[in-house]
């Protein structure tokens, strides 16, 4: 199942992108430049280019909410925290400390 969701999220990934190359900017490079009434002007009706564009969105975002919950769902009884085997702690080993000999300091007569 996840295999062919996955299949379907890619085409449209590659659809999009390339649709989305394809269609010319609207508003003047993002209202830099003039044009009628710059960015904030309302636009005129979709093509249907634009509302393919549209579609194809709308069918990412669900494959990748659909790829989301099927992830989910393969490790629900699963955390990163959980540990296999029970860690048994052991004592550093302890190391011979010897103490250090005093210096010995020669005396001036």
């Amino acid at each position: 199942m996840q295999d062919i969701v996955l299949v379907i999220h890619l085409i449209l990934t590659v659809s999009l992108v390339g649709l989305v190359l394809v269609q010319r900017s609207s508003g003047g490079a993002l209202g830099i430049g003039g044009g009628q009434g710059g960015m904030m002007s309302g636009r005129s009706a979709a093509t249907l280019l634009t509302k393919i564009t549209t579609l194809l969105a709308v069918g990412f975002f669900i494959t990748s909410l659909s790829l989301a919950v099927i992830a989910r769902q393969k490790t629900a009884d699963k955390s990163v925290f959980d540990v296999k085997d029970k860690v048994i702690e052991q004592p550093a080993p302890k190391k011979d400390i010897k103490p250090k000999p005093e210096p010995v300091i020669p005396k001036s007569e």
